[in-house]
């Protein structure tokens, strides 16, 4: 004689996949746009360096709520160092436009 039974009743308290283990925090964005920010100081001409600081500053505001102190620190750090190098292209640019007429004396 063969019963069936079920296995959830065999065992009620067995899980059938393992407990996946808790992810660790990420803070890899916010970092990495505050070191960008950092080296935006002496690089900042380059345009590239603080746009990218920027833009990961941003995600890490969407992504990693824990590390908002330092992404905020990163886009106010890339964003200040952004517009003062528009600001001197802009000035160099005017610059170089008033002096045009004396180029060729």
């Amino acid at each position: 004689m063969t019963t069936v039974t079920d296995t959830a009743t065999q065992a009620p308290y067995a899980e059938p996949h393992p407990a996946a283990a808790p992810l660790a925090e990420s803070r890899g964005f916010s970092i990495a746009s505050l070191v960008l920010g950092l080296v935006s100081i002496v690089a900042g001409y380059s345009f590239v360096v603080p746009i990218a600081g920027l833009v990961l500053g941003i995600l890490a505001l969407k992504r990693e709520p824990a590390a908002r102190t330092m992404a905020i620190w990163g886009i106010v750090l890339n964003a200040v160092i952004l517009a003062g190098a528009v600001l001197v292209g802009i000035g160099a640019a005017v610059f170089g436009l008033v002096m045009l007429p004396f180029a060729f004396l």
